[in-house]
């Protein structure tokens, strides 16, 4: 190459990359709340392990049971995966490694698509674009969010978890922050593929959620993590980095070499398209007369998530049924595993309550379906989609109700295939199984309807919804391992549900948290009539 022509190259890569400062800046700003409440979640989850360990199995007698208990129980490995080791540090990866890299990761994707596909689908990108923006400066800035996010994560992880060993500290770190961009290349690789923002973000996650049963199956037939099925998942990667046991670090360059292969195609495929523009071009709309009211446009937009959930659901269901038996063996006589199962399931007998905390963490994660596809509104509105049906024969209560149905019905359906699958599972008490997945559904409802005030009231802050979604998934999820006081418990809605199955109905909590939800949609969608759209 000539002296001229790489300096040609040189100031052409340059001109590539020119504004990404300041659109990294202006990514850090957009997401300002959203990401420290991803970032804080998912680090309390991880550093609240050792202490509730501690307190579970105390002795290294009592981990040393376990460790073997686990070795045989092929249910809880394919839920949790294998252990390594009998240290608290270990006994912490083993835990919540898997889930701590599965949320990094949804963190991560989130991020990249909503700050190129979802860009360019509003239009602000053609916009900035023709300013002085490189070819690859918003790639390159969505993908520095997600570094930066997934950065603060693994420090936060390092430093506290460093009391039960620097090497495992950093190792565990590392390996969720490297799983994290993973997916953030990942996503970046799908948002040049597809031209729909909703259609990269669920591609992205049906790869994680495939990754998820990839491990769990490979987990089942192994306890050693040493599966082909376990190898073929990101997920499992971090596994077979063994923090806190006998590290193995030639893993982490082949996480990273996978992300930095990624990143490159993706940086490739986005110099090679115009803006606007995808590779896997959308198909033309239906014929004539298909879509005839605005809930059937609504339902046709979000059945390939309603569809998505709800496999996810019947299998997770499953899953969870077929280990209840063997999560009841494996508590045995630990007294304090069994206060905090019966504290998440109520003061029924064992299976009862280990049944109900599992319901209620399916309910937990049913409030993230029911934001996801309120949101969707917002979606509509940002995008500029919803401004030209809005403009004809449609009202504003129609076209958000096509949209509402969706969502709260959704959620009902989703737990009913939850129950459906849990008692599959476990194969027996079919009907209290799906009274319990049913009765969750009132705590739904209230997120989701905080999710139509916001957007109803206050569209520019309706991503708030997530936070909320977020700190009750928090509380749900670790504050009766952390023994945190009842009071804060009942600031969840699914703090009041009763308890089933095992504990008495009682109707009075279910019906004022229905009316509550009533209460939020109605004051949304009065905010939704009274505001401009897409203001």
């Amino acid at each position: 190459m000539t002296a001229a022509a790489s300096f040609g190259a040189r100031t052409g890569g340059s001109r590539q990359l020119a504004g990404t400062g300041t659109l990294l800046r202006f990514a850090l700003r957009r997401d300002r709340m959203m990401l420290p409440v991803w970032v804080a979640v998912n680090a309390l989850m991880v550093l609240s392990m050792p202490g509730t360990l501690k307190g579970l199995y105390g002795t290294a007698a009592e981990r040393a049971d376990l460790v073997r208990q686990m070795e045989t129980n092929a249910s809880l490995r394919a839920m949790v995966g294998p252990v390594f080791d009998d240290s608290l540090g270990a006994l912490t990866a083993w835990r919540v490694g898997v889930y701590a890299a599965a949320l990094a990761a949804v963190m991560s994707l989130l991020i990249v698509v909503r700050h190129t596909r979802d860009e360019e689908e509003s239009g602000r990108q053609e916009v900035v674009a023709s300013g002085m923006v490189g070819r690859r400066a918003a790639l390159t800035a969505a993908l520095l969010t997600a570094a930066v996010a997934n950065g603060v994560l693994a420090l936060l992880v390092v430093a506290g978890l460093a009391a039960q060993g620097v090497a495992g500290a950093v190792a565990l770190g590392l390996g969720i922050a490297g799983v994290g961009m993973l997916f953030a290349t990942m996503a970046a690789i799908v948002a040049q593929l597809t031209e729909s923002a909703r259609l990269a973000r669920g591609l992205t996650a049906a790869v994680l959620g495939g990754a998820f049963v990839l491990r769990a199956a490979g987990d089942s037939a192994t306890a050693d993590g040493s599966s082909v099925l376990t190898w073929l998942s990101p997920l499992g990667w971090l596994e077979n980095l063994r923090a806190f046991a006998a590290e193995r670090w030639w893993v982490l360059p082949l996480i990273a070499g996978a992300a930095a292969v990624q990143g490159a195609v993706a940086y490739e495929l986005a110099g090679r398209r115009d803006l606007g523009m995808s590779f896997l071009p959308t198909r033309p709309g239906p014929a004539a007369g298909r879509l005839r009211t605005a809930g059937a446009l609504a339902w046709r937009l979000q059945r390939g998530s309603v569809c998505g959930w709800s496999l996810g659901f019947l299998l997770a269901g499953v899953v969870y049924g077929s280990m209840t038996e063997g999560a009841a063996d494996l508590v045995g006589d630990n007294e304090q595993a069994r206060r905090i199962i019966e504290r998440m399931g109520g003061q029924a007998g064992l299976t009862d309550a280990f049944v109900s905390a599992m319901v209620g963490m399916l309910g937990l994660i049913a409030a993230l379906y029911v934001v996801a596809s309120v949101l969707r509104l917002n979606g509509e509105e940002t995008s500029g989609r919803a401004e030209p049906v809005l403009a004809g024969a449609v009202g504003r209560l129609r076209w958000a109700a096509g949209h509402l149905v969706i969502a709260f019905g959704g959620a009902a359906l989703i737990m009913l295939l939850a129950g459906l699958g849990f008692a599959l599972g476990y194969g027996r008490d079919a009907g209290a199984i799906l009274g319990a997945c049913l009765v969750q559904l009132p705590a739904v409802w209230v997120i989701g309807g905080a999710a139509v005030l916001l957007h109803g009231v206050l569209p520019r802050g309706a991503v708030a919804a997530w936070g909320v979604a977020g700190a009750v998934l928090l509380l749900g999820w670790v504050g009766p391992a952390l023994d945190v006081p009842r009071a804060v418990l009942d600031v969840s809605p699914f703090g009041h549900l009763p308890r089933l199955p095992g504990a008495e109905m009682s109707w009075a909590p279910v019906l004022v948290l229905t009316s509550l939800a009533v209460v939020l949609v109605a004051a949304g969608l009065a905010g939704l009539r009274r505001r401009d759209v897409a203001t």
